[in-house]
């Protein structure tokens, strides 16, 4: 089977983020793929910047990067009730690239959060945000970090096995969908 590209997108920015290490820890477990985690420092999106400047380098390598890559894993925090501004901006500024290179691409879900329900409500929203771009999501099973500031040890890694196995689940169900593509 040929290596497969993975592209990991963080909807926090903080280096040391939980979500950070999850889509690490992700693509660890995902197995032999080369891995590449975006840049979300993007500016604001502002329709003026793109009706006067065109769409900035860095959201058109955003934008490439998707439709170029085979899987991707998304993780980010829940910030009242919902996704992360980070999150939402990038998702805003690549739909207004051409094409939409979120079609058809399967892509993987999942949050780390401080609270006890670890992201359940953001994931909820992330879905709903992405239906207009019709990626192909993984529906299973559903990785959801609480308490996500004790969730690691200090290699990086998920210290616990309930976690440790629904994200080698969700790695596994992923790959599988792109073995459907490819």
């Amino acid at each position: 089977m040929p290596q497969h590209t993975l592209l990991g997108l963080s909807g926090s920015l903080r280096q040391s983020a939980t979500n950070r290490k999850l889509i690490q820890e992700a693509a660890r477990l995902y197995g032999d793929a080369a891995y590449t985690e975006a840049d979300l420092h993007l500016p604001l999106y502002d329709g003026d910047v793109e009706a006067g400047h065109g769409i900035p380098a860095e959201v058109q390598t955003l934008a490439d990067q998707i439709a170029t890559a085979d899987a991707i894993v998304i993780s980010g925090p829940e910030y009242n009730k919902s996704i992360s501004g980070v999150l939402k901006n990038a998702l805003d500024w690549v739909s207004r690239t051409d094409g939409n290179p979120w079609a058809g691409k399967p892509v993987a879900i999942m949050s780390a959060a401080a609270g006890r329900t670890g992201g359940e409500a953001a994931q909820y929203v992330l879905r709903q945000a992405m239906v207009a771009f019709q990626p192909r999501i993984v529906n299973g099973p559903a990785v959801m970090i609480a308490a996500s500031h004790s969730a690691f040890d200090e290699a990086g890694q998920l210290a616990d096995e309930r976690y440790l196995a629904a994200l080698s689940g969700l790695m596994a169900a992923l790959r599988d969908e792109v073995g459907r593509t490819i």
